[in-house]
């Protein structure tokens, strides 16, 4: 049965039409879906430098009278101190907690593990594409420096290691003062990383 020349141009009128929309939408899609990334990135970095500013006006504070801020006041999202790893140009705000929220700000203390400024095995995860990117040319001996609103902390990096996400040996338990950052591995997988990436360094 033979399809007449008036039934075949709807058809391709119709199999264009689809096209067209079909293109539009995922022009628009893709659109929206750079404006929410870019708008994401431009808050986390006004948020950064919030924090930073706040780091500053706590050391200032700091220097007037001693105030400590104890353990079971802290809570989630709230300002720890700065990480900053000068060789690697990484200068990052240090947040209680490891929610997605939390980590889409700044990088997470891991709760269990000793605060920035106390003697412990102190754990602080990030994100592998956003602040903790950088790790991945980190080397032993680099120095990593973590500011609280009391001082600064400079620890060596004395190994690097690559583990499954159980691995309870990932934030080994240490009676002096020590430095774990951990981050999801490889770098550039796409989807979620199957292993963890994890640094390790001792106080200089």
């Amino acid at each position: 049965m033979m399809i007449s020349t008036t039934g075949q141009t709807r058809i391709s009128r119709r199999r264009h039409t689809f096209l067209r929309f079909t293109q539009r939408f995922f022009v628009i899609a893709g659109t929206l879906a750079l404006s929410y990334v870019a708008v994401t990135l431009l808050y986390a970095r006004i948020y950064q430098k919030v924090a930073n500013n706040t780091l500053e006006q706590q050391m200032h504070a700091q220097e007037l009278h001693t105030v400590s801020l104890p353990r079971s006041a802290v809570k989630e999202g709230d300002l720890l101190g700065r990480i900053e790893i000068p060789r690697l140009k990484v200068k990052v705000a240090i947040f209680e907690g490891t929610s997605s929220q939390t980590l889409r700000l700044g990088v997470g203390h891991i709760g269990g593990t000793a605060l920035p400024g106390e003697p412990g095995n102190i754990g602080i995860a990030g994100h592998r594409d956003t602040y903790f990117r950088a790790l991945k040319d980190i080397r032993p001996d680099d120095e990593i420096q973590i500011q609280t609103a009391t001082g600064v902390a400079r620890y060596a990096v004395d190994w690097i290691q690559i583990t499954a996400p159980g691995d309870s040996d990932i934030l080994p338990h240490k009676s002096g003062s020590a430095l774990t950052l951990v981050t999801c591995y490889p770098f550039y997988f796409v989807g979620s990383a199957p292993e963890r990436y994890v640094v390790h360094a001792h106080t200089k």
